[in-house]
């Protein structure tokens, strides 16, 4: 009886449908994975100024490290990307609890106009902002970068706090009024507080868009001192065309902050807020 009752729960359609979900997730999975797999290989080559044979070695990321301005391109990237995301969660943190809070024209003009900006693809902006930043004499630095950076990430990012804030019971905020606390005491002493996963959510999206931006970089930028690692990549690719090995380990020390990153912070990641903070919510 046991067993039987075993294959008929073993043959429901619900089992099935999990079973085929999870299937084709791991087909795309692997599909995905394929290529980062090739270039972890590929750079594991010798580098061919090395002259080496043989099997994988990590003497392509000593060369790049030693030989090249990959570490210059990492810390102009890493300091451009970090202080312009800092810079757009800040803003974008009480601009999303207005959003989330506020119930007149203005908001919701506010909010369209948000959401129409957000909708346009950034070439648009490009070459207006290199034309205005080069009368600024922002071109080609690290702060013309950065400033645009905001500016292209600022809205999702509202978008994104917005969302989280209206998970948050104005419950909280009101309990926090009747105490003597002021509006902005209560955003910051109660919603901020309990915004813990919305915000690194927010900011990560928003490092990841800035780390891997390629365009913004190669107008603004002409100097290779000042090269963000995305930059620096294509153009080490152009003229080391023939050095896989090489090549690939640039390429691998730019997957690097992004995946510390997701592995350190995954666990503070909520797609909810604390809805359940109240009795009866």
């Amino acid at each position: 009886m046991s067993t039987a009752t075993a294959l008929r729960k073993s043959t429901e359609p619900g089992l099935k449908g999990r079973w085929w979900r999870f299937a084709i997730i791991t087909v795309f999975t692997a599909i995905i994975l394929v290529p980062i797999a090739a270039v972890v290989v590929l750079s594991l080559r010798p580098p061919a100024a090395a002259g080496l044979g043989g099997g994988p070695t990590l003497d392509s990321f000593i060369y790049i490290l030693t030989f090249t301005d990959a570490l210059g391109w990492m810390r102009n990237s890493l300091l451009v990307v970090t202080l312009s995301t800092i810079a757009a969660v800040a803003v974008a943190a009480p601009a999303g609890y207005v959003l989330s809070r506020g119930r007149s024209r203005a908001v919701s003009a506010y909010s369209l106009t948000l959401f129409v900006v957000q909708s346009f693809p950034t070439v648009v902006f490009v070459i207006p902002l290199f034309v205005l930043f080069a009368h600024l004499g922002l071109a080609d630095t690290l702060l013309g970068v950065g400033i645009a950076y905001v500016a292209t990430t600022i809205s999702v990012c509202t978008w994104m706090m917005a969302a989280y804030f209206d998970s948050i019971p104005t419950s909280l905020e009101e309990a926090a009024w009747v105490d003597g606390t002021s509006v902005f005491g209560g955003f910051l002493r109660v919603v901020l507080r309990n915004s813990l996963p919305g915000i690194l959510s927010t900011a990560i999206f928003a490092f990841l868009l800035s780390w891997n931006d390629y365009l913004i970089a190669t107008v603004f930028l002409r100097s290779a001192p000042n090269y963000t690692l995305p930059v620096g990549v294509q153009t080490f690719f152009q003229q080391n065309s023939t050095d896989w090995g090489s090549v690939m380990a640039v390429a691998v020390l730019m997957m690097v902050p992004p995946i510390l990153i997701f592995a350190v912070l995954n666990r503070y990641f909520s797609v909810g807020g604390i809805g359940g903070a109240l009795t009866g919510r």
